[in-house]
């Protein structure tokens, strides 16, 4: 038995450090090599071999089968490893090219560019990509095939999320011929593999249930141990700007008449916006905030279109780091004449840096480029597409200075021609109210022309709503600062067995609710104004885990007392990280592939398991700091107590969430792993959460002071499956 426990737990410790180490060297020579020569190779598949025969002869030998819930947990990581085996083995991957009148028989497999042959033809009726409606943004990806037998034939569509089935064989939109005649599908052959795996995550998701439910499982005993404990009731009870007229010198409108412009409909970003969406975006680019020196984004925005001479003057382009050196000589905030001046220096520093040369700062000096292409493409014209125009029953948006389509109507072309200019001229003449006017006019003219694809009037109210809560950070700096010090007023209390002032407690409870309720204000907002649920990017994901914090903070606050300066340290954290994304990813539509709502559950669930191990992070290390020099033994493991009962959900969440992730990427993509650096540190940290509830493999970790250590380790596998990730390793999961 102490073999077999070694092997089985050698076996554990080496799945996890090849893949931490495989993500490593993907980074450092390339997805391709690290899938031939690690993911891929015999090897690997022989310490997952070896790791599932150890543990499945572990699991009689320890008798599991008398106790059937943790028995069919266990069996169930069996069935989805023999189902993975069946597919490695069996399975037959790889991709077809459709064209018009040219049927295809055969597909190339991904293994190594083999002809497979496949037991009818494929002929393409037709390709469309929908968009969403008055955009050029993709919606979705349409083939229409027809398979052909000798005997039969069958009809299906294609498109992102919905795959097509015939006999076994299953299709997948992977891409598409530029000239719109032809597409690409992925081809899947696996009907063992599928319906193996498939029962193992029915069983998984069961077992999982039953595991918190029923009174004889882990988190039942571990909900009664801490109910029945002595500290119970004294934890219970422990629980109860500068002024407008400094702007004189530069040019642009009051506030009120570029509040009117800024309501105007704006093609931006791949959706149709109000031009406060575009103003805000470019003063926030621009300076890293939504207003400058009292004015408006509105009045900053209409200020460059209408004067930009005068405000190629003004000092609100921030820059970080080497490119101050080379822009602004050191100077935090410089002009737009300050990088014509040294146009030759962020040249050069440029072609270095695309030469591949290692040039410091790289980051910083193509950020400062991102934000002088941002102003000349303001200049140019091509950021304020405002004049919607139909022809060929498509509508496309134009700004004042695009080249018009020569069969436009006169009237029409000299509106879309000449309205910018008489509003620059108004502007100028300070008549305001004919200025008024000839806004109300343009708007009058999208109504009219782009009617069928306009936003609603409450939809774009909600964004205009949205688009003035600026409370973020002043909110993250207030949730992290009181979260700190009653994080450490807490603990001390608790370690002193006093318990806390109730007015204090009701004051944080209002506090934390009027939070939740601007973040879940500003959280639906988004979502009705982008059409989906907001969770596509860091920004939206961060956002939603701080209401995920708050949440669960309110809820449990009445049964355990440190949850409360936990819920303000990771929301306002959270929060904070959400901030800082938020002048790059901006609200825009889906890529097609993500439009699918297994998305949303999926992260849902892992913001949910990733709040729950940040609370097991810092109760870990208020128990090291009350039970300091061997004292308050009592209160420390009564806090382990607390972090094991919060574990069980928090891994099966985790691990419901990993695995939500591989039924999407099978309906999406026809295969459910891909050892992307994201899904390796998943993994990597369900398993290292797995590791303190078997008590038989690892009983070092049931001692409460080394189970506290281990979760704050343990924590640093969350930061780097999202952090590290998203900055480091990249991957196709970095965007979120």
């Amino acid at each position: 038995m102490k073999a077999l426990k070694i092997t089985l737990i050698s076996a554990y410790v080496a799945v996890l450090v090849v893949m931490a180490a495989a993500t490593v060297v993907e980074k450092l020579t390339g997805t391709a090599f690290a899938s031939t020569n690690i993911y891929g190779s015999a090897w690997f598949s022989a310490v997952w071999a070896v790791l599932a025969v150890a543990g499945t002869i572990y699991i009689f030998r320890q008798r599991m089968f008398a106790k059937p819930v943790r028995f069919v947990l266990h069996l169930a990581f069996v069935t989805i490893l023999a189902g993975a085996l069946i597919t490695h083995i069996f399975g037959l991957q790889g991709t077809t090219h459709v064209r018009l009148d040219e049927p295809a028989k055969f597909a190339i497999s991904s293994d190594g560019g083999k002809f497979i042959k496949l037991p009818f033809s494929i002929e393409l009726n037709s390709f469309e990509i929908e968009t969403y409606p008055g955009t050029q943004s993709p919606m979705d990806y349409v083939s229409r095939i027809t398979f052909k037998t000798d005997s039969d034939s069958a009809t299906a569509s294609v498109s992102m999320n919905k795959i097509a089935e015939y006999r076994n064989w299953r299709f997948y939109q992977s891409g598409y011929d530029p000239d719109g005649c032809g597409t690409y599908l992925s081809v899947s052959h696996d009907p063992a593999g599928i319906g193996i795996t498939y029962v193992g995550y029915a069983l998984l998701f069961l077992s999982m249930i039953l595991m918190l439910l029923l009174p004889g499982e882990g988190f039942r005993q571990t909900l009664k141990r801490l109910a029945n404990s002595k500290l119970a009731v004294a934890a219970i009870a422990f629980s109860t700007l500068m002024p407008l007229s400094a702007m004189a010198g530069t040019a642009t409108v009051p506030r009120d008449v570029a509040t009117d412009f800024g309501r105007l409909h704006a093609y931006n970003g791949g959706r149709i916006c109000p031009v406060q969406t575009v103003a805000r975006n470019f003063c926030i680019k621009l300076y890293g905030k939504p207003n400058y020196k009292g004015m408006s984004a509105e009045q900053v925005f209409v200020g460059w279109i209408l004067n930009p001479s005068q405000w190629a003057d003004e000092p609100m382009i921030k820059l970080k780091g080497e490119a101050r050196n080379l822009v602004g000589n050191g100077s935090k905030y410089v002009s737009y004449n300050d990088f014509l001046a040294n146009s030759a220096k962020l040249d050069n520093a440029l072609n270095d840096i695309f030469g591949g040369k290692n040039v410091s700062g790289a980051k910083s000096i193509r950020e400062a480029d991102e934000k002088l292409n941002i102003i000349q493409m303001l200049l140019n014209g091509q950021m304020l597409k405002i004049f919607p125009y139909q022809a060929d029953n498509q509508i496309v948006w134009y700004s004042s200075d695009d080249n018009l389509p020569l069969n436009m109507p006169n009237d029409e072309w000299l509106f879309i021609r000449k309205s910018m200019n008489y509003v620059g001229e108004l502007a100028f003449t300070h008549n305001y109210d004919s200025l008024t006017h000839i806004i109300g006019k343009i708007g009058q003219y999208q109504a009219k022309t782009a009617a069928s694809v306009l936003p609603t009037s409450r939809k774009m109210k909600a964004e205009i709503i949205f688009n003035t809560l600026n409370l973020t950070k002043i909110l993250a700096m207030a949730l992290t600062t009181i979260g700190i010090v009653c994080f450490f007023v807490f603990t001390i209390g608790l370690a002193r067995r006093k318990p806390t002032n109730k007015p204090l407690a009701i004051a944080l409870n209002v506090v934390l609710g009027a939070a939740l309720i601007y973040n879940l204000t500003a959280i639906v907002l988004r979502g009705y104004i982008g059409g989906h649920l907001p969770l596509s990017n860091g920004t939206e994901t961060m956002q939603f885990m701080s209401a995920c914090a708050m949440v669960l903070t309110l809820c449990l606050q009445r049964r355990f007392a440190l949850i409360t300066p936990f819920g303000f340290i990771i929301s306002g954290l959270t929060l904070m990280v959400s901030m800082m994304g938020e002048s790059n990813p901006q609200i825009t539509h889906l890529m097609p592939v993500l439009a699918s709502p297994l998305l949303s559950i999926h992260v849902c669930v892992l913001m949910l398991a990733y709040t729950l191990l940040a609370f097991l992070m810092l109760n870990g290390i208020a128990a090291l700091i009350v039970g300091r020099g061997g004292r308050n033994t009592e209160l420390v493991e009564r806090l382990y107590v607390v972090s094991r009962l919060m574990l069980y959900p928090a891994l099966f969440l985790l691990t419901t969430g990993i695995f939500i992730g591989a039924i999407w990427a099978n309906q999406s993509w026809g295969r459910y792993w891909g050892w992307d650096p994201k899904e390796v540190w998943a993994l990597i940290t369900m398993l290292i959460y797995a590791m303190p509830l078997h008590a038989s493999l690892f009983p070092h970790l049931q001692k409460p002071k080394i189970a506290h250590i281990f979760l704050i380790v343990a924590f640093l596998s969350v930061l780097i499956t999202y952090f590290g990730v998203n900055f480091l390793l990249g991957g196709m999961h970095s965007y979120a």
